[in-house]
């Protein structure tokens, strides 16, 4: 584990090396976008595997849960920024119900 580098910084990080190379793979296969787009997109996602596994947790499973949400949030920055579509009243209020949660799990007391 880092612990100089915070769980925000570990999660959000994950989740923009992991958006970014499931993109690549959507520009290729739905965008029609040259293959090479996969060789960028493959280290992105090993990448975002490396940064998960610096999450704060001795579990995976719980590592993986908190950072569900914080994927959701990431994914609506990314739909908003890149893709250049702003969320809708529901994608905001379902990315807010994701966040609490991931803080939830993430910061929770464990006996």
């Amino acid at each position: 584990m880092a612990p100089a580098i915070p769980a925000i910084a570990i999660y959000l990080l994950a989740a923009l090396a992991e958006i970014s190379g499931c993109f690549a793979f959507w520009a290729w296969l739905r965008l029609g976008k040259s293959v090479w787009w996969l060789g960028p997109g493959v280290l992105a996602l090993v990448a975002f595997a490396s940064l998960l596994t610096l999450a704060p947790s001795d579990q995976a499973g719980r590592a993986f849960a908190a950072y569900g949400g914080v994927y959701i949030l990431a994914s609506l920055l990314w739909l908003w920024t890149i893709e250049g579509r702003q969320p809708d009243q529901w994608d905001i209020a379902g990315g807010a119900l994701a966040l609490t949660g991931a803080a939830v799990i993430l910061f929770g007391p464990r006996g």
